[in-house]
């Protein structure tokens, strides 16, 4: 069993072999606790929270300067979650990391949970904003990094969206106000999945060359891969080395990532898993995939 998350983190450093192997076995543990809530809901997305669970598991037990007993401090690197549909991932990384108690993953969307179906800043400590509509959470990202700038802050903001929120107007307005005030404490972070609810994002409204525009609007883009765990945690600590412009990570994911009858199928983007499905998943997740015997 891992240790509880306890630490603060203070800096950016590369993991180191055992501490990648720790990451990685948490990001599977996420992801085995987002296809137990999500079954138990009865509703919810599975192929976005399946995808991200390695970058919010870099996120929360490697990148962010946080403190789960001090959820709201003041020092605390600020994480927002625009597409917030995709939130089982995010609340399953902060009960792994000791936020609320991991039973609390069995109310995902029961009325009176704090753990809603797109989350809401009053009902849990430690979410920055209340989201929902595709397309806003840059822009909110943005003035909060441009508060660090003006008031001299050294915390950095994060902001998570999906691929298919380029397809937004208010995105795009956000992605100019950012790079016109040179807003270098932003990294925003998008996860290049390749679907949504409708089909494949080329075929709703194509959105490549995708890093050619952010190259356009003044941004420094990285491209990785959002599934490898040292990569991701590479590619931020490039990020932060960026000085006087935002910085844009395409993180290119498999949708589904972990159960292979859901890996790239956009019909999973809005749907949870049956029980008996559910079985399966975590069979499959248990196992690595077969790699692994089970019940070891």
């Amino acid at each position: 069993m891992l240790a509880p998350f306890m630490h603060i983190a203070h800096c950016m450093e590369m993991p180191s072999h055992d501490k990648l192997i720790e990451l990685q076995e948490r990001a599977n543990t996420i992801r085995r606790d987002i296809i137990e809530m999500l079954v138990e809901a009865g509703s919810g997305h599975s192929a976005g929270p399946l995808d991200m669970a390695d970058v919010f598991t870099a996120m929360y037990f490697h990148i962010l300067r946080h403190d789960p007993q001090r959820p709201m401090w003041d020092e605390r690197d600020r994480l927002i979650l625009s597409n917030g549909h995709i939130c089982p991932v995010r609340y399953a990384a902060m009960a792994e990391a000791g936020y609320f108690p991991k039973a609390e993953l069995a109310r995902l969307r029961r009325f009176g949970s704090p753990l809603q179906g797109h989350p809401e800043r009053t009902r849990l400590p430690a979410l920055e904003t209340t989201s929902g509509p595709l397309g806003a959470g840059l822009a909110q990202a943005a003035g909060m990094a441009y508060v660090a700038k003006m008031d001299n802050r050294n915390w950095r903001v994060y902001c998570i969206v999906s691929d298919a929120e380029e397809q937004c107007g208010l995105h795009w307005e956000a992605v100019q106000f950012a790079a016109k005030f040179g807003l270098d404490h932003l990294t925003c972070i998008v996860d290049r999945n390749g679907i949504q609810i409708d089909g494949s994002t080329e075929d709703v409204m194509p959105l490549e060359p995708l890093r050619p525009k952010y190259d356009a609007f003044n941004w420094q883009t990285f491209e990785c891969d959002g599934n490898d765990m040292a990569a991701i945690i590479e590619t931020v600590a490039r990020a932060q080395t960026v000085q006087h412009r935002p910085s844009v990570i395409i993180a290119h994911t498999l949708a589904g990532k972990g159960v292979e009858f859901m890996e790239g199928d956009y019909h999973w983007h809005g749907k949870p898993p049956t029980a008996q499905q559910a079985v399966e998943a975590l069979r499959e997740l248990r196992t690595l995939g077969g790699r692994i015997e089970a019940g070891t």
